[in-house]
């Protein structure tokens, strides 16, 4: 049943011809070209496997089945029968993925993805929970075997961070983080309250794609204004000795990037000048879709009205997604960077709405904002 899902005998025939134009002297002399081939080569092969994969799962699920409808003994067949249970589980998160990986069909989804995270009116409190919420991405990141890059970082005076930027790649990262943008409200007894008072923090997640080569974007020198500056915090011996750190700024936009993650100024002003470029396609991406009055959800003014998801932790513990009403009781796991469960609901609710389809709705959720 797998391979006619996925048409695994179509893909090998795929293979087939890719490995012939792989093979041939001349396939590099189009960097372009091979490499849009390499991508297409990967996308069968990953089809191939996933064929492959939930053959395996559906054999050895049948076969748990038929033992333990076999088996008289009943204390191995409660063994079987929780063997069975594992199987059933590790089949169900897999489809899951599998689905995830369908919804991700945009023109930039498999591109890696720029972060941006800056706290809300709050001072040390909201800089704290933007900390929390660096340290909840990176988490995921490490979960889903992405390389996590903070280009950027501004510690608050007292805890915390006044702004973070951080570089995700691997496999469709824009795509599973492109719903992250937006306004995330915290609710908690705050350790910095002597009073313990509840306390709401807002801090402000901003996702781009990080363009590559493929599409241009043209930049002016003259229009460049760039600064260098002494790194901080943690490095060597260059850091806080040698202006290695880079700030660009693009003065008909206004838009200011920085680069503070490596120790040379050259790749950390080539680093900047990445960010710089996907910062620009995304505001004429924005222009195009205000124009035709065809605004994407994920990019939604970031504004303490407009919040995407809250995470309480008093007086009850709950997170939950605005746009979509998807809620998890264990905060816990989902601050150490769960987010899968959030990211498929808000990828299925946009599908529906894509396709016309009513997305369900749940009661009206403003009072644990209380």
């Amino acid at each position: 049943m797998s391979g006619a899902i996925f048409d695994a005998a179509h893909h090998q025939e795929r293979l087939k011809s890719f490995e012939a134009r792989t093979s041939d002297p001349n396939f590099w002399s189009n960097p372009e070209a091979a490499q849009s081939v390499l991508r297409d080569r990967k996308r069968s092969e990953e089809q191939i496997a996933a064929d492959a994969k939930l053959a395996a799962l559906s054999g050895d699920i049948e076969t748990y089945i038929n033992l333990a409808q076999e088996e008289t003994n009943a204390e191995q067949r409660n063994d079987l029968l929780k063997e069975l249970d594992r199987e059933l589980t590790t089949a169900e998160n897999y489809v899951a993925e599998l689905e995830t990986r369908t919804l991700l069909s945009g023109e930039t989804d498999h591109l890696n993805a720029i972060m941006t995270i800056k706290p809300g009116a709050g001072g040390t409190e909201s800089q704290d929970w933007a900390s929390i919420l660096l340290r909840m991405y990176l988490r995921w990141a490490e979960r889903k075997g992405m390389t996590a890059n903070v280009l950027d970082e501004t510690p608050g005076e007292e805890a915390g961070l006044k702004s973070a930027t951080v570089q995700f790649a691997g496999e469709n990262a824009y795509g599973l983080l492109a719903g992250e943008t937006g306004v995330h409200r915290l609710v908690r007894i705050s350790p910095f309250d002597q009073a313990a008072r509840r306390h709401t923090s807002f801090a402000s997640v901003f996702v781009i794609p990080e363009i590559d080569d493929r599409i241009e974007v043209n930049i002016r020198p003259e229009d460049l204004k760039l600064d260098t500056f002494r790194s901080g915090g943690k490095g060597g011996q260059n850091v806080n000795k040698v202006e290695t750190a880079v700030r660009i700024t693009h003065l008909p936009t206004g838009i200011v990037v920085g680069c503070q993650a490596e120790r040379s100024q050259h790749k950390n002003r080539e680093l900047a000048m990445k960010m710089l470029r996907s910062r620009l396609y995304d505001l004429e991406i924005q222009k195009r879709q205000a124009h035709t009055d065809k605004l994407d959800e994920s990019k939604m003014d970031i504004s303490f009205g407009s919040q995407i998801r809250s995470y309480v932790m008093q007086p009850y513990r709950l997170i939950k997604d605005h746009r979509t009403k998807f809620e998890v009781g264990d905060v816990d796991r989902v601050l150490d960077g769960d987010l899968d469960p959030f990211i498929r609901n808000y990828l299925l609710a946009k599908r529906m709405k894509t396709l016309g389809l009513p997305v369900s709705a749940g009661p009206d959720d403003d009072a644990d904002a209380a």
